[in-house]
């Protein structure tokens, strides 16, 4: 792979045309993923974070194409065995006819935040499961239905679900239902999309704890979507900050919870809370409201909520700024802000 490289995003635009009147002519559009640009590690997980509307399911059905993309590349490196050895093969996904990216799809797959949505309510588990064998060929019904069987066992469910049907589940069960359909064809990159938002506490333990079990297992590749920045940082190895379609800053995980650079970051990690009775609660509280994305704010995104803006921030976008090699961030003054690291909410 290209530097161990599995999923490489360039220009990735995903808008939305606003229509109004009778002949619905387009007056407008909702820039949702604007410009992204990021490359993500075989055998890694990005963690993608950021307020609800800010472009991250989106940017994540881009990518598997679920949502067609407006513009820009999405390249994925895979290991194919030749007649002469181990090649590596690219796609750019957003130039495949529909026969070939129905034959990739078995590389890559999703996994909804309610997967009870995402299930026909008139198939059992065992129907549920075989569909991805039987659409990608497989004949042999002995054979699927110990597949089936494997697959149960590896997200810690019975061979006797397999009669059941979803509505018969708790939503924990129905999510490793879910889990074991991304995971039936043995894929190489999955997206997360808020896989444990709509559970229980003590149930989002097992999922997460479940999806780093078979991470490692098939050796898996995440997108990982979350608002949460306590999950995001217990299962990512980078974590990108996403606002109003744009990524704003991006880093591996102990760099960006140690030593944020952008304001947006710094007020989202304020916002993680301690279970400390005696903890002051120091939030850091966003003033106005998020701006819309089909009429973006003038310069940097974030200036109409940011206590640090100046007059520059309120004309011009910022250009990218490096840290550590690894670590982007698009603010005017990142060099010289001494922004609160997550650890600071825990003394």
């Amino acid at each position: 792979m290209k530097n161990n490289i599995l999923i490489e995003i360039t220009g990735l635009k995903k808008y939305f045309p606003i229509k109004k009147g009778i002949f619905q002519k387009i007056v407008g559009q909702i820039k949702a993923v604007d410009n992204l640009n990021f490359t993500i590690r075989a055998g890694e997980t990005l963690g993608l974070v950021g307020e609800s509307g800010c472009g991250k399911s989106t940017t994540g059905q881009s990518i598997l194409r679920l949502l067609e993309p407006t513009e820009g590349s999405i390249n994925i490196y895979i290991e194919k065995h030749l007649n002469n050895g181990k090649n590596i093969c690219k796609y750019d996904l957003t130039n495949l006819e529909p026969k070939e990216l129905i034959k990739l799809r078995k590389e890559i797959q999703y996994i909804f935040q309610d997967p009870y949505s995402s299930f026909n309510p008139r198939k059992n588990v065992k129907s549920i499961l075989s569909e991805p064998f039987l659409i990608h060929g497989y004949t042999d019904k002995h054979d699927i239905k110990n597949k089936i069987n494997d697959l149960l066992l590896d997200v810690g469910l019975k061979p006797d679900h397999l009669e059941r049907y979803p509505h018969e589940f708790s939503g924990g069960q129905r999510q490793r239902i879910g889990i074991a359909r991304a995971i039936a064809l043995k894929p190489c990159f999955i997206v997360a999309d808020e896989p444990v938002s709509s559970l229980d506490v003590s149930i989002q333990s097992q999922i997460i704890n479940l999806l780093k079990t078979i991470q490692a297992k098939y050796r898996l590749t995440y997108l990982f979507i979350s608002h949460d920045l306590s999950v995001i940082k217990y299962l990512s190895d980078t974590v990108a900050v996403m606002y109003l379609g744009k990524i704003i800053e991006m880093a591996n995980n102990e760099d960006l919870f140690c030593n944020p650079k952008h304001p947006y970051t710094e007020s989202l990690m304020s916002a993680v809370p301690i279970p400390n009775p005696k903890h002051i609660d120091d939030q850091i509280l966003l003033k106005g409201d998020v701006p819309s994305p089909a009429n973006p704010p003038n310069g940097c995104f974030f200036h109409p909520r940011c206590k640090y803006a100046k007059d520059i921030c309120k004309k011009e976008y910022p250009t990218m700024q490096t840290y550590n090699k690894n670590h982007y961030v698009f603010c005017h003054y990142s060099s010289t802000l001494q922004l609160r690291p997550l650890n600071y909410n825990m003394r």
